[in-house]
């Protein structure tokens, strides 16, 4: 049976708890504590004499509850049997931590649903090097940040999933205004799940989330992603989505032969949503600025200065010319087709004859009348 005289631990700082792989000493052996450590012995499963930080002879006086239960003598070189664990009291500072899959997330503002990854990391102290000891490492040999995130994998997912999901729900975030409140989230899942490291004898030091995205990959976000970069580029281009969607009709009826009830009908299919007429003509209103309106009504120019004229003007507004206007034809309905038609011989419409019509009431003449018969109006010159 081999004795061990000196009793340390000199490993890596990410190593929370280790088991010294000795387990037989005497009470001349040397027990060495770093600065930042704890030794704590057992003996049958029980916690025993816990060592700060120093270097210590395994007498009986320093060692009062192994002596007790292993009934060591006061005096002399005594050996006797125990377990012995080394404590790290350092904070651990980057204990890394991430979802393991997505969690789908409706966004509120674009409803759609999200696969969103969530990472981060947290710092950790021992607090109680006893519950610690008797509460979460039991007889492992060694338990470093790795297995102590195995450990709190479970509480930490369902803290973090619930409190995130609340923040694009109830306080209505968009993933693109989530970003800008990592530090209210993280302050919010370190309150959540601080009590349940102190169970186990454990310090909280601080808990950080990093970055909070949707997953690359996933259709929906590249889809929302391409929205998101056109209606920027239309913003900078000063121009919305029923004036995009006009353009491209245009665009359409360049290159393809067609009516304008083709145009209507791909204005229609695309699901425009707005009366087509008002788009276009928005659009070329906004598009070609210099392009002169279209003049309702009927327009006059002046003989002189060639200006544009009311229909109804007399006289030149720039040159004060009269404004001489053709006589207005008489009409009056044809009775052979019903078409208003002039004074004359035969009607334009039809082509008979008007020699027997009274050219102001349109009554059918018998005879070599000079006078009609319904109206008194004289018939020939």
């Amino acid at each position: 049976m081999k004795m061990f005289d000196i009793i340390k631990y000199e490993g890596d700082n990410n190593v929370l708890v280790w088991k010294f792989p000795g387990e037989d000493f005497n009470t001349l052996s040397q027990l060495i504590v770093h600065e930042t450590q704890e030794a704590l012995f057992f003996k049958d499963g029980k916690a025993l004499d816990l060592f700060g930080a120093g270097r210590y002879t395994l007498h009986s006086q320093n060692i009062p509850l192994i002596r007790r239960v292993v009934n060591l003598p006061f005096n002399g070189e005594s050996p006797f049997h125990c377990e012995v664990y080394f404590i790290n009291r350092i904070v651990s500072m980057d204990v890394k931590w991430g979802t393991s899959s997505p969690i789908p997330i409706q966004d509120p503002v674009y409803k759609i649903i999200l696969p969103i990854c969530v990472y981060g990391q947290f710092a950790v102290q021992v607090s109680d090097s006893r519950k610690f000891l008797l509460g979460m490492v039991g007889t492992i040999r060694q338990f470093d940040q790795k297995t102590l995130l195995t450990y709190f994998r479970g509480i930490l997912m369902t803290n973090i999933k619930d409190y995130i999901v609340k923040q694009f729900t109830d306080r209505n975030l968009s993933f693109l205004e989530i970003q800008g409140n990592l530090k209210t989230i993280s302050d919010g899942i370190e309150n959540s799940v601080t009590k349940e490291f102190d169970i186990y004898g454990l310090k909280l030091v601080n808990f950080n989330v990093i970055s909070i995205e949707p997953s690359e990959n996933d259709p929906s976000y590249l889809q929302l992603k391409q929205a998101l970069a056109k209606r920027a580029e239309m913003q900078v281009l000063g121009y919305n989505y029923q004036q995009e969607r006009t353009y491209d009709i245009l665009d359409m009826a360049a290159a393809n032969e067609g009516t304008a009830s083709d145009i209507m009908g791909a204005g229609i299919g695309i699901g425009m949503g707005v009366n087509l007429g008002n788009t276009i003509g928005g659009f070329m209103g906004n598009a070609m600025p210099n392009v002169k309106e279209e003049v309702q009504g009927e327009v006059l120019k002046c003989p002189t200065c060639k200006r544009d004229l009311p229909a109804d003007a007399k006289f030149c507004m720039s040159c004060g010319t009269k404004i001489d206007r053709e006589p207005e034809l008489e009409l009056f309905i044809c009775p052979h087709c019903g078409e208003k038609v002039p004074k004359g011989k035969f009607c334009m419409g039809c082509g008979k004859s008007l020699e027997n019509i009274c050219p102001k009431c349109g009554e059918i003449q018998t005879g070599n009348a000079k006078f009609c018969v319904n109206c008194g109006t004289k018939l020939h010159e």
